[in-house]
């Protein structure tokens, strides 16, 4: 039995948001998002299934859905806030936990809290083909909640998804330079300019600014930049910052040369 555990609305939001070439969304086994709340014949958080219960009260799981083979099982409905509540979506991850190989997470707290602060992740669609889980946008994985993102040059340059996270301070270590960008650090310099960008990205950070640090690919130089911001302003350790950034960003291939620089 792998168990059960809460989930916040950040770890359900990178879940996500995880892409290698594509979403991992379209990826058969990797994200089944379940639940029942007064407003999904309205709207719920995109690619969610409604859960249904027969007549005694047990869990239907939708007949698609592998248990045993799935990365991530997420339940939520319109309140939880303890493993220990009397809620429906205990009760779903009760009957699921025993068939499942990792744990079942319960998203802590409500629909409406995410989808206040995921309001793009919200939808009347209700199921996907994979051509539609295939076309869909990634979003940069959040870092620090509300405040710090890490992403690829394709989602620096695309408006919408600036608008929908309130970007403002876009920090490149991409050889491309978008438009919006306000501080750009070419691969050449990127070394010695890690001081520069911890400054810069801590000052944004405590004038309330919202921060994107983004490479090319997003999984190498920005991922470098966010460790030394972590070690050097939040006074992690290496091992800290790395643990902490590859939970948000799965694929995260920080350069070897860039890591040992941070020792």
């Amino acid at each position: 039995m792998a168990g059960k555990v809460l989930c916040e609305a950040t770890k359900l939001y990178n879940v996500q948001n995880q892409c290698t070439f594509l979403p991992r969304l379209a990826e058969r086994h990797y994200l089944c998002l379940t639940g029942r709340i007064i407003y999904c014949n309205l709207s719920h958080i995109i690619t969610a299934i409604n859960a249904k219960w027969d007549s005694d009260g047990k869990f239907i799981m939708h007949l698609d859905v592998d248990v045993e083979s799935m990365r991530y099982i997420i339940v939520y409905e319109s309140s939880t806030y303890s493993l220990s509540d009397s809620a429906p979506a205990i009760d779903c991850a009760d009957s699921i936990e025993e068939s499942s190989q990792f744990p079942v997470q319960i998203l802590s707290g409500d629909y409406e809290k995410f989808s206040a602060l995921y309001s793009f992740l919200r939808t009347p669609v209700s199921l996907y083909n994979i051509r539609e889980l295939e076309s869909l946008n990634s979003y940069p994985v959040e870092i620090l909640p509300g405040k710090l993102y890490m992403g690829d040059y394709r989602q620096a340059t695309n408006l919408q998804i600036l608008k929908d996270l309130k970007l403002n301070v876009l920090v490149s270590v991409s050889d491309e330079c978008s438009n919006c960008t306000v501080l750009h650090i070419r691969k050449s310099d990127l070394i010695t300019s890690f001081e520069r960008m911890c400054v810069f990205i801590g000052s944004h950070l405590n004038n309330s600014s919202s921060v994107l640090i983004f490479s090319t690919l997003g999984v190498s130089r920005c991922c470098a930049v966010t460790i030394a911001y972590f070690m050097y302003h939040l006074k992690y350790t290496l091992k800290e910052a790395w643990n902490h950034i590859q939970q948000c960003k799965a694929n995260m291939r920080p350069n070897r040369g860039f890591v040992l620089q941070q020792q």
